[in-house]
């Protein structure tokens, strides 16, 4: 990846994490700590790898993405933002009454949506649905992607969706695993360890790519290398939960916390700090 292109995306994925504790702070509630660990993969995805088009998001033959993790809409809605899907000033409302932009997805009133997520395991279903759907109208040129926590995977439907995506030779589906290592009450390997999860998902028939979920490079090499398959893919993030908020790092009470007024202020001088850094290089 060139120096303007990882400049480019190290960019937006400060303001989308910007775009993060700005709207939970404003919600006085929300998903920091999640939603910050995969800041970095909603960068590459809304501005290097899907085919999408903010003008007109119900396009046909658009590049699908299905937030599994659906509780971690801050960090998706603030990309969709961002790629001009709807007004950044509107994370803002995050949350209140009457807001289009609730907790989780809703495909309904949010453009840029494609399904409707937050009971967890039910997001990676769908998002095999949607390219099993592709395969079937034969259109080739849909991919569809899908990003699930660690502690999601401990659900047994998304293991079904895997045995599906295998059956069906859904080799234009991607599952993206946001190992960040911690769940809502703990750490993962405490509360149910998924590991080894590169072998189960290789035993349910997908080619897969282990990679530092906040390193361009290595979204891009695992990107290519799912271009490049013949079976379902799988990429496993090795992330930092509150990735770029010093307090919030590896943190298991910022799962679902939002930051008060202090914390606010911290967060964004960080993140500030951080941007300037970047357009200054």
């Amino acid at each position: 990846m060139n120096a303007e292109t990882k400049k480019m995306l190290s960019a937006y994925a400060t303001k989308i994490r910007m775009g993060i504790i700005e709207s939970t702070y404003n919600a006085k509630a929300g998903h920091p700590g999640g939603s910050l660990s995969s800041a970095d993969l909603f960068a590459y995805l809304y501005f290097k790898e899907m085919d999408i088009d903010s003008s007109n998001p119900r396009w046909q033959d658009r590049d699908r993405f299905v937030l599994s993790k659906g509780h971690c809409a801050p960090g998706l809605y603030s990309a969709l933002a961002l790629k001009g899907f709807f007004p950044v000033e509107d994370l803002k409302t995050l949350r209140h009454i009457d807001s289009y932009l609730q907790g989780h997805p809703n495909m309904n009133t949010v453009p840029g949506i494609d399904m409707s997520t937050g009971s967890l395991g039910q997001g990676i279903s769908s998002a095999v649905g949607m390219a099993k759907g592709a395969k079937f109208i034969g259109n080739d040129k849909v991919r569809v992607y899908a990003l699930l926590g660690d502690g999601e995977i401990e659900e047994g439907q998304v293991w079904e969706a895997m045995m599906f995506a295998n059956h069906y030779k859904l080799d234009n589906f991607c599952a993206i695993i946001d190992c960040n290592g911690l769940q809502i009450d703990g750490a993962c390997d405490d509360v149910m360890s998924s590991k080894p999860v590169d072998e189960k998902l290789k035993a349910f028939g997908f080619d897969v790519a282990v990679i530092d979920g906040h390193n361009f490079d290595e979204l891009e090499s695992a990107f290519e290398a799912f271009h490049n398959s013949t079976k379902p893919f799988g990429i496993i993030m090795n992330t930092v939960k509150g990735k770029g908020v010093s307090f919030m790092e590896n943190q298991v009470g910022w799962h679902g916390k939002a930051p008060n007024e202090e914390e606010y202020n911290i967060a964004m001088a960080e993140l500030n700090a951080r941007l300037a850094e970047i357009e200054e290089a």
